[in-house]
């Protein structure tokens, strides 16, 4: 089972949602980068259970340890590993789906796949996992802040409410105002009025979060198989229950005609830029220097709490009753993930630059801390 992502910005996650810790090693963040604790504590703060009452009721700290590659408040270039206590763990809630597979789960692909799991809250297949990623997201954060690159994400629709505006209409920071992480107030009470609707029935629901990336130089991505979407979309669609990515004018921009579609170039401040934008930041897998958006669709929880028909390891039809702690919309809980791969990707595409362009792009865009 690979666990690990990133070429030169580098991350190994491990443990499972019911087991002692959940944890990540990051390999080849450049030394020298102040280490701001608070910040990725933060972080794991908007991703943590308990949040409100329409997220999961598993309660957990979610508080990390630095287990090695920072000292003084710097990293020092070498492996550093982060690691976050499991606490409130309840195994016996999925005794009963030992033998049985949830419909829509990961139950049954992992046992066919390995012929074992880990049925305790669904293992490595649990949410759980994305600790480590926001982690390591908020270290590569850290890095990106240094050179100008902002990332933010927010909820733009659950179910059939949706966001009408476009991001460059609202105000982006309004999203952590609210429970659902929508940056409209009156329609982030919809939403959460909605989702909480869902819980009480026992269902769930999905969702999409937008991101925007915004100070991206011109450069980042690689031409043919790395391009910049085609990472940001496998990374996107590796975060658990994720079911579509898109970027840009994405499917929409099929009902357009390439004279409305193109981004016609001017240029200003002796900068060539863009009267548009549909091409999302990214021309020909390589960023352009406009800001990079995408949408990510989630799915509805795959466990709920209602009795379905199913089939257990033997093969007899059975009826799975949902039992546990589970989120009945992940995508408030989700803002941080999406914003966290993002960032992982671009660290990655940034190292990757300043390896492969030699010094004279190092003198240009030297990383100073």
């Amino acid at each position: 089972m690979s666990s690990t992502y990133g070429k030169l910005f580098k991350i190994s996650t491990f443990g499972e949602s019911h087991g002692q810790a959940v944890g990540v090693v990051v390999d080849g963040c450049p030394a020298g980068i102040p280490f701001d604790a608070e910040f990725i504590q933060s972080e794991l703060d908007r991703r943590k259970p308990g949040q409100s009452r329409i997220t999961t009721q598993r309660r957990e700290a979610d508080e990390f340890q630095v287990v090695s590659g920072v000292f003084e408040g710097k990293t020092t270039g070498t492996p550093i590993a982060m690691l976050v206590w499991n606490g409130d763990q309840r195994s016996k809630d999925y005794s009963h789906i030992a033998q049985q597979f949830r419909p829509s789960h990961a139950d049954f692909t992992y046992q066919a796949k390995y012929g074992v799991r880990d049925y305790r809250g669904g293992g490595r297949s649990s949410a759980r996992e994305t600790v480590a990623r926001v982690a390591a997201g908020a270290l590569a954060k850290l890095v990106l802040k240094n050179i100008g690159i902002d990332i933010k994400a927010y909820v733009s629709q659950v179910g059939k409410l949706k966001l009408e505006k476009s991001y460059q209409e609202l105000n982006l920071a309004l999203a952590e105002d609210n429970a659902v992480r929508c940056p409209d107030p009156a329609l982030a009470q919809e939403m959460f009025d909605y989702i909480d609707e869902t819980r009480k029935k026992g269902d769930s629901i999905g969702g999409i979060v937008d991101c925007v990336v915004t100070g991206t130089p011109v450069g980042l991505g690689e031409p043919v198989f790395d391009k910049l979407h085609a990472e940001l979309g496998k990374a996107m669609l590796s975060i658990n229950a994720v079911k579509g990515f898109e970027y840009g004018s994405g499917f929409a921009g099929v009902e357009m005609y390439g004279s409305e579609h193109n981004d016609e170039f001017f240029i200003e401040d002796e900068q060539v830029k863009t009267k548009s934008n549909h091409s999302g930041g990214i021309q020909g897998g390589i960023s352009n220097g406009a800001d990079i958006y995408f949408r990510t669709a989630f799915k509805p929880v795959a466990t709920i709490m209602q009795d379905q028909a199913s089939v257990d390891q033997e093969g007899n039809i059975v009826t799975v009753s949902g039992k546990g702690r589970h989120d009945p919309c992940v995508v408030p809980r989700a803002v941080p993930i999406v914003e966290a791969m993002a960032a992982l990707v671009l660290v990655d595409f940034y190292l990757r630059n300043r390896a492969t362009q030699g010094l004279a792009y190092e003198q240009e865009e030297k990383l100073e801390f």
